[in-house]
């Protein structure tokens, strides 16, 4: 007997006529001859979407806004209080008050308590006050608070006296132990009967300047002439409704709605050079201030929050709003644990204690807001509309975690005037939104195009498509102390 090889109609006995594994289509032999079997299976062409719709883009649409802007770098000012006040004051006497001032670039916390003002002074360990009459003041001369005074060598000097004792030592004492974290404020002042005003400094307001820079965000795809022409058994379904049995169309898609959502992780995660990194020198590279980073910055943190601690957690968060811009209409983005902490924080309030909401942000119509996910309730003086952030529960993202560092955020519902150069007109802005590069010559907000010689390309001799997609943007995170990041400790 020879050996033939290859040998072909290897017979393996079966006492019954059935289909076997040596006879039909078996998916799972990874011998790349599935379809040369007997029988052929039925078969599912199209894929199962396990994931549901897999993008997380859509957070900055919902609250925020996009203009173009023609510059490498976005600049804009906020207004300081409008009143008079320091904190981390001391009672250095039983007549003086002393404070430190000045300093590079603070001009704006010079002394300019003026000889006649009225002035409450607190104690936050322990909740006295006494409201004092100025009598003398080491102020910044009128018109030159542009020159820092005092320091922690040279502090500010406000000689004073109490309307209801004699001293800051009587009854209401504010001398023993020399405390050093009092707050005064500005509330008035008195003059006698024929008396000039040369005695009040003339106070020049100023206010804080914040800016950040775009960042080129990329992303390219691939694939050879040969693999263009190859159908597949697998029918492509996406999320933006490509269709067809041309596997690289998935892909390209999915390339795409990939870097649609760059765009705006990019500029929630975003994080500026700093900190003695080597991105600068080694790369050039300057980050951007995404959301994150702009609210732990200049905005309001809490940390583990929870419903166990009822109604007076949030509460706090309500006194510190009242403490910043007040904005009636705020929004919620949490994860999973967070959002049912509310629920539960709200589950034994009754509907009148809740006392609804009027949903106008969303044109007064309740189906509307509910349409986009959000619930609502109304605490204090504040509506507050509620809904999940996919991006925070996505397993792919920061979801999917025992341990997250980020647990949900609030945002203010509310505008901001400010002049458009392009349009050379007031316009009202959201607090959040996106600033794109683009002018007369060039749009870079969501730039595509196609090169190679596959397609209708024709621009070179590779023989492959190549799909570019390109975009140079950053975010404007304005009146940030009305923001809330929750947060847990990892």
């Amino acid at each position: 007997m020879s050996n033939v090889i290859p040998q072909f109609g290897t017979i393996k006995p079966s006492q019954k006529q059935q289909a076997l594994e040596s006879n039909y289509l078996n998916f799972t032999n990874g011998s790349g001859n599935d379809f040369a079997q007997q029988y052929l299976p039925e078969i599912y062409e199209a894929e199962v979407e396990r994931y549901g719709n897999r993008t997380l883009s859509g957070f900055l649409r919902m609250v925020g806004a996009e203009m173009p802007m023609s510059s490498d770098q976005v600049v804009w000012s906020e207004q300081n209080r409008l009143h008079i006040a320091y904190t981390n004051v001391t009672c250095a006497s039983s007549t003086t008050l002393t404070f430190v001032t000045g300093g590079t670039g603070a001009a704006f916390v010079n002394n300019v308590i003026s000889v006649g003002q009225t002035l409450v002074v607190m104690s936050p360990t322990t909740g006295k006050e006494l409201k004092v009459y100025v009598t003398a003041s080491t102020a910044t001369p009128a018109n030159s608070n542009t020159t820092p005074q005092g320091g922690a060598t040279n502090p500010a000097v406000i000689t004073v006296k109490p309307y209801t004792q004699a001293d800051l030592g009587g009854t209401v004492d504010f001398v023993t132990g020399t405390p050093s974290n009092l707050k005064i404020f500005v509330y008035g002042s008195e003059f006698r009967k024929g008396t000039d005003d040369a005695t009040l400094n003339s106070v020049v307001p100023s206010f804080t300047q914040y800016s950040n820079s775009p960042i080129i965000i990329k992303e390219r795809y691939q694939i050879s002439g040969s693999d263009t022409a190859q159908i597949g058994w697998v029918e492509v379904a996406t999320e933006d409704g490509t269709g067809g049995y041309l596997w690289y169309l998935k892909a390209e898609s999915e390339t795409r709605l990939r870097f649609e959502d760059y765009l705006e992780m990019s500029v929630i995660e975003g994080e500026l050079v700093s900190g003695g990194s080597t991105l600068t020198s080694a790369n050039g590279l300057k980050g951007t201030q995404g959301l994150f980073s702009a609210v732990k910055e200049r905005g309001n943190i809490v940390n583990n929050f929870t419903a166990a601690a009822g109604l007076s957690d949030f509460d706090s968060i309500l006194k510190n709003l009242d403490t910043q811009g007040a904005i009636e209409e705020n929004m919620f983005f949490l994860n999973r644990a967070t959002s049912l902490d509310f629920d539960d924080m709200l589950a034994s309030l009754s509907s009148g204690a809740a006392g609804g909401v009027a949903y106008g942000l969303f044109e007064n119509s309740e189906q509307m807001a509910l349409n986009l996910g959000f619930s609502g309730f109304r605490r204090g003086s504040y509506d507050f509309y509620k809904t999940d952030w996919k991006y925070l529960n996505d397993a792919s993202t920061r979801g999917g975690m025992a341990n997250t560092s980020i647990d949900g955020i609030l945002i203010p519902a509310g505008t901001s005037t400010v002049y458009d150069q392009q349009l050379g007109t007031n316009i009202r802005r959201p607090f959040l939104h996106v600033r794109y590069r683009a002018n007369q010559a060039d749009d870079r907000r969501m730039k595509n195009w196609i090169t190679g010689s596959v397609g209708g390309a024709y621009t070179s001799d590779l023989d492959a498509m190549q799909v570019h997609f390109l975009s140079e943007r950053c975010l404007v995170t304005q009146a940030a102390n009305n923001f809330v990041l929750f947060t847990a400790s990892v």
